[in-house]
């Protein structure tokens, strides 16, 4: 199990950033990913693995005015 914004969801083996924005919908252009409370820059998304109980956040950025 792996924890995304506060909600647990299944874990599986070779699941990266980048796959688990696409399973999860995330589609905004401007989006913050933090694993485990460090940063992950966008151009490590397809690179970047998530183990098995990690605690990812996904933000996504609004402008407003």
């Amino acid at each position: 199990m792996i924890t995304v914004n506060t909600r647990e969801n299944p874990w599986r083996e070779g699941l990266t950033v980048q796959a688990l924005l696409d399973e999860m919908g995330f589609i905004f252009r401007h989006i913050i990913v933090r694993v485990n409370g460090e940063f992950v820059p966008e151009e490590a998304y397809a690179q970047r693995q998530i183990a098995d109980g990690d605690d990812v956040q996904v933000m996504h950025l609004i402008a407003g005015g």
